[in-house]
């Protein structure tokens, strides 16, 4: 993929419904809370907003051969994101749709690009927080672990979504293609 922007991306976005302990725990520990809506990122970078027509025909392909899929998130974890920086999220189970769901999109935005490399480095997760340091990670995994109800719900679609330049830079869904496997 060429002409990538960090302005844009396509996502998983859980339904309004289940988004309530999800928001609770990233006010707490999420500064990117006013920015991102939930999500679990698919891909991003994404194309410039000005290119979402095209991307959308070429995507909708993909969407065609992918069924929709419910995945529970149960478990949180952690992984270390540069210079003592760990993000913190939720685990959506079974991993195995989002990853499918994955490599059917980037295998279509994908051109000169490593498809191997693309996929082998997808981890599909929701943040819902940073913390520095390894053990302040470790604890507040414990902790929400410890209070945590799972949540299920439904992917039946992936989101384009944008943001503008700041004050105004809250990411916003542009359109929804819809999964239509059998």
């Amino acid at each position: 993929m060429k002409n990538t922007t960090h302005k844009t991306a396509v996502v998983i976005i859980p339904p309004q419904e289940t988004r309530v302990p999800i928001q609770a725990i990233r006010q707490k520990h999420d500064r990117k809370v006013g920015r991102w809506m939930p999500h679990i990122t698919l891909i991003y970078p994404f194309v410039p907003k000005s290119e979402f027509n095209r991307a959308a025909r070429e995507l909708l392909r993909a969407c065609k051969s992918v069924s929709p899929f419910d995945v529970t998130l149960a478990r949180f974890d952690a992984f270390a994101h540069g210079k003592g920086h760990h993000i913190v999220w939720l685990a959506p189970e079974p991993a195995d749709p989002v990853l499918d769901l994955h490599a059917a999109l980037w295998s279509v935005v994908c051109e000169d690009e490593d498809i191997e490399s693309g996929l082998r480095h997808f981890r599909p997760h929701l943040s819902v927080g940073q913390v520095r340091g390894t053990a302040n990670a470790a604890t507040l995994v414990e902790e929400l672990r410890a209070n945590w109800s799972p949540v299920r719900f439904r992917v039946d679609s992936v989101h384009f979504i944008w943001r503008g330049e700041p004050p105004d830079d809250v990411f916003r869904v542009d359109r929804s293609l819809q999964l239509q496997g059998r």
